[in-house]
């Protein structure tokens, strides 16, 4: 889930979705896989169960993967396979208990974007040294919770009204279909349906699904073991030096998982997080040095650009990340409105008798809805009454997260549908929310308060977590009106995912922050984060390069200016203002290896005849970024676990203390990976 999550700002456009219905579309008269007459046990013990342990799972690896490459993808389909690889070993098991625990686990890590995007900005501003684990915790769950009920009144427009694509959504609707057979009490695989046999033989797909993304898990974990456990080889290849009278910089990441997030978001984000990092690194900070010379002590170039880049270019993002999250609210504004009023009038035309309704259309009730939002308050209320201790303010923060929480949760899940979780904007709704609330506390508490700052991140931080999770959850609900499952289990089964991966992301953060660091120059880069704490602090008064602000918000209307120019062309390619602005606050490193997953799912295209990429390499994808993402976090518990034992240390597993060939082994490493992916991405379906 996944992300930032950079995407076409007009709300007209899907031509940047990553999973554009590779696998299935909806039948003509839109009727499920398992009739509403037919009930099939969804919510049980094991799937509540593996829900919970895969939302664990998967919460970790995106967090790291997010504070790492800015960006998060969308783990519903590994999450689907994963589910199915469990269930095969139990006697009765069906397509629908698959159902609830991929939803579970994709509400997981859709949670961790919202997180990693607003929480790790408390630390960076020095209200927090380290993670409050209760503060953290209460803040993801309610988010995540409101998140889930603000979705319940708008499921029927957005998912079944609305001629929406919801891509993820049909893509792990099909995944579960090629797996889609019930066993019986015997253990016998049972087909539920005729129609199944002709997408493929279910065992037989299952075990390459799940070949695939395990073997992915292994390299990628094997690879970021090697790389940051052993030390075998350094995380980064750069080149840099002087020429007509300023620097120059280049270089690129070794992480399979970036390679991975480029192909999963295809060749058109890819470019232009990649076009983000030339505006920053190959044109502004050349000029920059050029007119205003060396930063004070520094003699390197790459030393030099990094300076330059933390503490001037990278604002020119921050200018880029405000006008485009502007721009697409209010193109959203006009549909977002019509989805709230259609949700509403098919909620007050029901028939209130639950039993004439089917199976199929039977959400939560909307009393217990409006009962857990109202309950949902008290928490953050008294969270933010520890924060400002006014009682006042306290309770306007509340009034701003409640609305500002709903509002956003529909923009997210209209965006959902238009071009999927992973391309969801939720950096763009985090910081239009950021910036009005903290002119809003401005106002309210003075710009020598000192607890302004950390207020507005944390009414961002749940805006955030409900944001990431309506647009997950919408995807889920379109997967299940596919298959036939029953809406309030499904949303029940989010909560539960939500609650698991609410209670693990605390200890995520503490781990990644003491492994590598959070925001630094040499950790995890956490690009959203640290854009979210220099706005809160630059509004209240610290200050901010404006100058680099201002230009970077030229560059967004020039960008918007493009994207129109090319819509009205009927152009294929689109410049989302969001994508470069999300290139320009990362390190040239990541965007270049981004980019290169981009041209790799290029590639594979051509070679299909501009047909999508096949599933087996979308999986391989997403088994590097979750195998490596896993093993980054586990290297973390022997720096924790040093402080209570001395036979654990951070450097026990190092081979090298530094890796004597710098970054060329691991080139090599992942060249062959990249090929790997390349000829698994191409093969033809009757191959995959």
């Amino acid at each position: 889930v996944y992300v930032s999550q950079p995407t076409s700002d007009d709300p007209r456009d899907t031509t940047t979705a990553p999973l554009k219905a590779r696998f299935l579309s909806p039948s003509p008269d839109d009727q499920p896989v398992i009739p509403a007459s037919t009930s099939l046990p969804e919510l049980t013990v094991k799937a509540i169960f593996l829900g919970i342990l895969l939302s664990v799972v998967l919460s970790g690896a995106n967090a790291y993967l997010g504070l790492f490459a800015g960006m998060t993808v969308s783990a519903s389909i590994p999450a689907a396979v994963m589910s199915m690889a469990v269930l095969r070993a139990f006697k009765q098991s069906n397509i629908l208990e698959n159902n609830l625990v991929q939803t579970s686990a994709s509400a997981g890590e859709s949670l961790a974007a919202g997180v990693i995007f607003t929480i790790p900005a408390l630390v960076l501003i020095g209200w927090w040294e380290t993670f409050d684990y209760w503060q953290v915790t209460a803040i993801a769950a309610v988010g995540g919770i409101v998140g889930v009920l603000f979705t319940i009144p708008l499921r029927r427009a957005l998912v079944v009204e609305a001629k929406l694509l919801f891509p993820e959504g049909i893509a792990t609707a099909e995944v579960l279909k090629t797996g889609g057979a019930v066993r019986d009490a015997s253990g016998k695989m049972q087909e539920q349906h005729p129609e199944l046999a002709s997408i493929g033989g279910s065992e037989q797909m299952q075990r390459r699904s799940i070949r695939a993304l395990a073997t992915a898990g292994l390299v990628g974990g094997g690879t970021k073991f090697a790389e940051a456990g052993m030390k075998l080889w350094s995380g980064t290849l750069e080149v840099g030096g002087s020429a007509f009278g300023t620097i120059w910089v280049m270089g690129i990441n070794l992480s399979p998982a970036l390679i991975s997030v480029g192909y999963i978001v295809g060749l058109n984000i890819a470019t232009l997080v990649f076009t983000g990092g030339v505006i920053a690194w190959l044109i502004a900070i050349p000029i920059y040095v050029g007119m205003n010379g060396l930063p004070d002590g520094t003699t390197d170039a790459i030393a030099a650009a990094g300076n330059v880049w933390n503490t001037q270019i990278r604002y020119l993002g921050v200018g880029a990340m405000v006008v485009g999250g502007l721009w697409a609210l209010i193109n959203l504004l006009g549909p977002v409105k019509r989805g709230i009023a259609s949700g509403f009038a098919a909620y007050s035309s029901s028939n209130p008798d639950a039993g004439s309704l089917p199976r199929t259309e039977l959400d939560m009730n909307m009393k217990w809805v409006l009962v857990c939002t109202g309950l949902s308050v008290i928490p953050i209320f008294a969270v933010y009454q520890i924060i400002v201790q006014q009682v006042a303010v306290s309770l306007t923060m509340a009034a701003i997260m409640l609305i500002a929480g709903f509002f956003f949760a529909a923009v997210a899940g209209y965006m959902a549908g238009l071009v999927g979780s992973s391309n969801n904007p939720i950096s763009g709704v985090t910081i239009a929310t950021l910036l009005f609330t903290s002119l809003l506390l401005l106002a309210l508490l003075g710009t020598d308060s000192a607890v302004g700052p950390a207020a507005a991140i944390f009414v961002g931080a749940v805006v955030a977590c409900a944001a990431a999770i309506s647009g997950d959850t919408m995807q889920d609900l379109k997967a299940g009106y596919i298959l036939g499952a029953t809406p309030w289990r499904q949303q029940v089964a989010e909560f539960v995912g939500v609650i698991a991966a609410a209670f693990v992301m605390s200890p995520v953060l503490f781990l990644l922050q003491e492994r590598y660091g959070i925001g630094t120059a040499d950790g995890l880069a956490a690009p959203q984060a640290t854009l979210m704490a220099s706005v809160a602090t630059g509004v209240f008064g610290s200050g901010l390069p404006w100058t680099m602000v201002q230009i970077g918000g030229v560059i967004a209307v020039l960008l918007i200016i493009l994207d129109k120019t090319l819509e009205a062309r009927g152009a294929e390619f689109r410049t989302p203002v969001l994508a470069v602005a999300v290139g320009i606050y990362l390190p040239i490193e990541l965007s270049s290896s981004i980019f290169i997953g981009g041209i790799i799912a290029w590639i594979a295209s051509r070679r299909l005849g501009r047909r999508e990429p096949a599933q087996t390499g979308l999986l391989f994808a997403s088994g590097l970024i979750t195998g490596e993402a896993l093993v980054g976090i586990l290297l973390a518990l022997p720096i924790v676990l040093g402080q209570v034992s001395s036979v654990f240390s951070g450097d026990m597993f190092e081979v090298f203390s530094i890796a004597p060939l710098g970054g060329w082994p691991g080139l090599v490493v992942l060249a062959g990976i990249a090929y790997w992916l390349l000829n698994l991405a191409s093969q033809e379906p009757s191959e995959n």
